[in-house]
């Protein structure tokens, strides 16, 4: 984390074409005054304020997560389903979690990348009908300890890094 990445305040990147929990994101947000970026392929309402921003990107694969990839920093949080985004997240020194509350670490992504292409193989053949669980209220409670608990030590390590320079 560099001296400018200190100075920055967190800020908060939502892969919503399908996120389940935007509302709760805009909370927590305003509860810690973070900005949060709210990025899809089409047009999504958002809630007016200063700090939430609606980012409608061209429709095609990946070009929301593109978008979100490239401006991720370290410190901020990508709010996200799609393993590889997390993975991207990650790489760029971000924090990464899924709505349910799983949260992509750098010794966990590697078996998650794994267990994804294993589980593209199985569907390819048949082996596999259906999708995940139903979204519940355990999977919201989860994210939101999650997102709390990461934003927590993302401003640790960030008053850290900052007394260190």
């Amino acid at each position: 984390m560099t001296a400018a990445d200190c100075d920055r305040a967190i800020e908060i990147f939502i892969d919503a074409d399908a996120c389940p929990v935007k509302d709760e994101v805009y909370k927590v947000a305003q509860r810690y005054g973070l900005k949060t970026y709210v990025v899809a392929n089409a047009f999504i309402l958002v809630p007016k304020h200063p700090r939430i921003e609606r980012v409608v990107v061209d429709a095609g694969p990946d070009i929301a997560d593109d978008w979100i990839a490239e401006h991720a920093r370290p410190g901020d949080v990508v709010i996200t389903n799609d393993i590889p985004l997390a993975e991207r997240a990650l790489a760029a020194g971000a924090a990464a979690i899924a709505p349910n509350g799983r949260v992509f670490t750098p010794d966990s992504i590697g078996s998650a990348i794994a267990q994804r292409a294993i589980m593209e193989q199985i569907r390819s053949t048949g082996g596999i009908a259906g999708g995940p669980a139903p979204f519940g209220k355990a999977d919201r409670s989860r994210f939101l300890q999650a997102l709390d608990e990461t934003i927590t030590r993302e401003r640790r390590r960030a008053r850290r890094a900052g007394a260190q320079t």
